[in-house]
């Protein structure tokens, strides 16, 4: 893909313009690419009851339950292609957050939650489309790295608080949100879209990359979405 097209001159001041190719900037064009279905992703199920202070625990619960397929997915793709020039950069396992999950599904829901907590169509969907996403080069597992782990830097922390406020829930409970080994937030997402766009320079693909994108916040959308009325029908 090819964006940011100019013209310039060759020659003579009457030679006809030529179009010059400028390169994409990955975290730009993810940015732009996915801006609508995330909007849409916090307007629409159980985030959404989260964000106006509406959600119940068990709705909280169940919804990390569908989200750890997902990550656990990512983890094990990022690990698979570490040494991998593009994918690579974002094995970072300061971020990882299949660790923190278990953590705070046990603090929940008791150590028997695997059992007692449904794993959703649209949870099992989403850990699903990731896998497939880290098979061949991996780089598709760009797009769910970002989609993902810059929203629980940014917006999750948000969502920390709201859910501290709302359901009375401690830090124990929260670590999915916790990132002590990551001394600074900014800077840490400054380096990861940093990384981001190096990678978009060496992946062979970076339109399926981009895609992918759109993907990974439409598949959010159906968990919530799964979450929310499932949460409301007691279907659990």
């Amino acid at each position: 893909m090819i964006v940011n097209e100019e013209p310039r001159d060759i020659g003579s001041d009457d030679a006809a313009p030529v179009q010059q190719a400028r390169p994409l900037v990955l975290s730009q064009a993810l940015r732009e690419r996915t801006a609508e279905p995330h909007t849409r992703a916090e307007r629409t199920g159980i985030v959404n009851d989260i964000l106006r202070g509406k959600a119940s625990r068990d709705g909280y619960v169940l919804l990390l339950r569908n989200l750890l397929p997902a990550y656990e997915a990512m983890e094990q793709g990022l690990e698979r292609h570490r040494t991998s020039a593009g994918v690579g950069k974002f094995a970072r396992r300061e971020i990882y957050r299949s660790g923190a999950l278990h953590a705070d599904l046990a603090a929940l829901a008791g150590d028997d939650w695997m059992r007692d907590l449904p794993l959703l169509p649209a949870g099992r969907q989403y850990g699903k489309r990731v896998a497939e996403a880290s098979r061949g080069d991996g780089a598709r597992l760009i797009a769910h790295a970002y989609a993902r782990y810059l929203g629980d830097l940014s917006g999750g922390q948000i969502l920390k608080t709201l859910l501290g406020r709302s359901l009375g829930l401690t830090d124990t409970a929260l670590s999915f949100y916790d990132f002590p080994k990551i001394a600074d937030h900014k800077v840490f997402k400054a380096e990861f879209r940093d990384a981001l766009d190096r990678a978009g320079e060496e992946v062979a693909d970076i339109d399926s990359v981009i895609e992918e994108g759109a993907v990974a916040f439409e598949l959010n959308i159906d968990v919530s979405n799964a979450v929310q009325a499932a949460a409301k029908d007691a279907a659990y």
